[in-house]
């Protein structure tokens, strides 16, 4: 999986997506990267019906799976993002409807970050350009972000 947009993103390409953000956040994305085809087989290929109802016992499955991070709290954080995507798809009759249910960016953005674990402001933007939703141009919005972020620009092709 690349960084490309996604034209037609089912509910396993939003988990996806969301949960390379999720796992990224704090490392590099190149750590992501290079754990990435390791995820896809532990997460069932970000099934979101089974990753949603993941229990204790597959959280201890992942935390013993050699080739990924081992953090509890992103691992809870993928199976609570799960549930909130199932809910959400269900709520508006399809996960992109949700998407554009908010009438801005920043609303939707602020939306994204108030639902779902360990979603911030940068994760958001990639979250949104890469299932093909509405951004503001790149070299604008990099000006709202504090810090440096060169790799955020170089995925999204800034």
């Amino acid at each position: 999986m690349g960084h490309d947009r996604i034209a037609k993103p089912s509910l396993a390409d939003y988990l996806a997506v969301m949960s390379r953000a999720v796992f990224q956040a704090g490392l590099s994305w190149a750590a992501i990267d290079g754990q990435w085809d390791q995820l896809l087989r532990a997460f069932n290929d970000f099934d979101v019906q089974k990753v949603a109802g993941y229990d204790d016992g597959d959280i201890e499955q992942l935390m013993a799976t050699p080739g990924i991070l081992h953090s509890k709290q992103k691992i809870e954080a993928t199976i609570k993002n799960a549930a909130t995507i199932r809910a959400l798809d269900k709520e508006h009759k399809g996960f992109r409807n949700y998407l554009r249910s908010l009438d801005s960016y920043d609303e939707l953005t602020a939306d994204l970050k108030r639902r779902f674990k360990f979603v911030g402001g940068i994760s958001a933007y990639y979250f949104l350009y890469r299932v093909g939703e509405k951004v503001p141009p790149f070299k604008q919005w990099i000006k709202t972000v504090e810090g440096d972020h060169p790799r955020i620009e170089e995925m999204v092709g800034g």
